[in-house]
Order: C-alpha cells, then structure tokens, then sequence
C-alpha cells in the first residue's frame, strides 16, 4: 500500500485566511496542527513514511518541507504547473509503477478532518484488500450525508456486490438545495470525499483508454524520469498537459467503479461554514477564534482574527462570518461561504493581486 496525498490548491474558499503562499492545506485550522499534517500522521498507522508521497506545485515545495520536517524531499512530486487531479493522480501513479508495478495507491487531499481515526483505517484497509482481490477495481469512499450540503459532489450508489462494497450507478455534481434535500431524503446518494483507492497500473490503464493524451504526456514523464532527464524537460511536457479532473475525465466513465461507505465524521473543511460546523461553541452558539472580543444581541456567528491586540465588537449579528487578517477583512453570512471562490475570482479581476 502507498498513500498519495494531493496538497496543491490553494483553497479559495478560506480566503482571506488562504493565500497562494499560505495555501489551506498548510493553515492549523481545526487543531493547532497543519491540515497536510494531520493528512500524513492519519496515514502513519496505514503505511511507513518511505511508501507515502505528496504531489503539490513547485511553489509550495519548500514550505511543505519547512511544514513536515521529517518528510523526504524525494518523496515530494512537484508539478511545475497545475494541471487538475487527472495529471496530478497520473503523474504519482508513474512513480509509484516505477518503483513497485503491483503498487496499490490511496489517493488522499491533504485538507480533510477525519473524527473516528480507526473506522477510517479500517474503511481503506478494506478498500486495499478489495484492490488486490479485484485488481481491475476503482474504489472511491462515499460518507454518509448528515444534511443537504450543496458544497459537495454526490455519489448515487447501486447494489450491494459483496458486504460493504458497492457498484456506483452515477456520479453527481453539486446540487441546489432542493436537489440535496431530495438526495438526503432518497438515501441512495452519498457525498463523493474524493478519496480513490485502486492499483497504479489500473488507474494508468483507465487513463488511455479514456484521457489517451495525457497517458501520452504520462509515458513521456515516465521516460524522463527513468532517464534522470533535466527538469526542464518534465517541465515541457508538463506545459502541454491538458487541465481535468479525475472524476469528470475518468471515474464518470469507468464501468468498474465501486464504492465503499465511511461514516468516520469526515468534512473536507471547504467552507466558513464548515469550521462554525466543527469548532466548539459558546452559550450564543458563536465561534470565537480571536483573544478580544464583546458583542450584543449576536448569535450563531464565526468570529476569527489574527490580531491579538485588536477588539472585535458586533451587535445584533446572525449567522455571519467575520473574517480578519492584517490586509483584509471578510464579511458574509454563513450561508453563503461557498460563494468566497467567486469573491475571489472578482478580487483577481480588480487587480487586488497583493492580497492573494
């Protein structure tokens, strides 16, 4: 078993938390460790240090290290461009084949919170074991849904092929609310975590048959690594690489896709929302992430500063976030929080670029 862990977002919707340079992934956010940090501890029970890797971008190479100081730097994949997880799940899977070509690869994002650590351990043990029974498998884990979140992809399952394990009858974008209450209510649809297990070779074998150009691209990093080529020609290759995702560009597509259920307490922290959701609360039901700070008449509120010398004050909020950093200040009701990526994205068109 390998674990690969993808760590090269940057995590919009935190902003103005998350920045280029301060990606989510490397933010303490549920705990007083790094989400990445976290991610590799909670595979350390699973597999050695030496057989877990983390494919991230170039940028974020050295403040991983400076993060996990007892990572390896050859254990680390750096893609000189974003590619989307199709290339970045791709890329991994080459080096791992070049090291072991029966390699049975758990695909992890460095930013999810897992409650029950044992029920998690064993939900991937048992998906690995599927894998080596069933070596032509693509295995996803879909969570149990506690509401209708409308920040998450769906996975609708099928029958129940062997205990535990279940064919995938189709795969779900987002929904609107009255989409996700009807999926809550019809209990055939699960939350797709975007965690896959599944062989190197499998996976590479699903990329040709369905992404043929970049299994092409692929073969030529495979070569290039190989040979011990200069970085300039991976970076080549990898500029000509076309951006998509694994679940659009393969797992949409893939005829043996199975899914096995975690109910372990999982969140994969995407939203404001979701912290107010998994931090404790006061007697107002308001979270308090910042030393000074006096309200009236506010409840059911995120409260996070970075300044401890400054004071927060509110009167008569309800469900709203506030958000400040030494540069900006984010302001929002709770229930729109998934709408930070497009916040963002207008920040970008404003030029504000120094804040991101």
């Amino acid at each position: 078993m390998y674990a690969l862990i993808m760590a090269g977002g940057v995590g919009a919707r935190f902003w103005p938390r998350s920045r280029l340079k301060t990606p989510k992934h490397l933010l303490s956010i549920v705990n007083e460790r790094t989400m990445l940090e976290n991610t590799v501890l909670r595979m350390d029970d699973l597999v050695s240090r030496e057989d877990c890797y983390i494919v991230t971008n170039r940028e974020q190479k050295e403040s991983i290290l400076d993060n996990i100081k007892d990572f390896k730097e050859e254990n680390i994949i750096a893609e000189p461009y974003g590619r989307n997880t199709a290339a970045a799940i791709g890329y991994g899977a080459v080096k791992l084949m070049i090291k072991d070509p029966e390699a049975v690869m758990v695909v992890l994002p460095a930013d999810h919170f897992i409650k029950d650590m044992q029920m998690f351990g064993d939900v991937i043990k048992n998906a690995v074991g599927y894998c080596e029974k069933e070596p032509d498998a693509l295995v996803t884990i879909g969570i149990e849904p506690t509401h209708p979140e409308t920040g998450y992809g769906y996975i609708q399952i099928g029958s129940e092929i062997e205990k535990g394990v279940y064919d995938v009858r189709s795969f779900a974008e987002k929904p609107n609310l009255e989409t996700a209450l009807r999926f809550l209510e019809s209990r055939e649809f699960y939350w797709n975590s975007g965690m896959f297990i599944w062989k190197a070779s499998t996976i590479l074998k699903n990329i040709q048959e369905f992404l043929p150009d970049l299994y092409e691209n692929l073969m030529e990093l495979k070569a290039a690594m190989i040979g011990k080529e200069p970085e300039s020609v991976i970076e080549k290759i990898y500029s000509e690489i076309r951006s998509i995702s694994i679940d659009y560009g393969v797992m949409e597509r893939a005829e043996n896709v199975k899914v096995l259920l975690g109910n372990f307490g999982w969140s994969d922290v995407g939203s404001w929302f979701e912290i107010y959701r998994l931090k404790e609360k006061d007697d107002k039901q308001n979270v308090v992430d910042c030393d000074k700070f006096i309200s009236i008449d506010t409840e059911g509120c995120l409260i996070s500063s970075e300044n401890d010398q400054k004071l927060i004050t509110c009167i008569g909020l309800k469900g709203i976030a506030v958000i400040d950093t030494s540069d900006s200040l984010l302001i929002t009701p709770l229930s729109r929080s998934q709408d930070v990526k497009d916040l963002v994205e207008k920040i970008k068109l404003n030029k504000h670029n120094n804040v991101l």
